[in-house]
């Protein structure tokens, strides 16, 4: 399989350590660029106890992102889980090349990250809200 972007083996090794971190409260975040000069994935921040407007503010408001995501959802009968998320960042006032290569490099990312659900945002802080993180894992 070809690929336009490379994942180096120390961010798939923190992906695994996020992955099965465990966690009984809050959501955390792991963020992750493309250095478009390398052509590689690199670990930009990890987040622990952020609130998702905290998370908003935190990412750039020009250029994508993809962001693993543990959320905690309360579920209608009272349950409280934390499903991992991929939320891809792809503000609308990016680079036509940077949303090329970042969405050439998606899937592959989600795969590395093993994580089924993803959330696109396009709209900047105003689309990523626990409101709108809610609707699309609740439905």
């Amino acid at each position: 399989m070809s690929h336009t972007v490379d994942i180096p083996t120390e961010l798939k090794s923190s992906l695994r350590k996020f992955r099965f971190a465990r966690r009984s409260q809050g959501n955390a975040a792991l963020v992750v660029k493309i250095d478009k000069n390398k052509l590689i994935m690199e670990e930009e921040e990890q987040y622990d106890e952020i609130s998702i407007e905290e998370l908003a503010d935190e990412l750039p408001a020009n250029s994508p992102r993809y962001v693993v995501l543990s959320y905690e959802l309360k579920h209608n009968d009272g349950r409280t889980s934390f499903p991992l998320v991929l939320v891809n960042w792809v503000p609308r006032t990016c680079e036509i090349k940077m949303m090329t290569l970042h969405a050439s490099a998606l899937i592959e990312f989600q795969n590395t990250a093993d994580v089924n659900k993803v959330i696109e945002v396009r709209d900047g802080a105003d689309g990523l809200t626990k409101e709108a993180i809610d609707a699309k894992l609740l439905s």
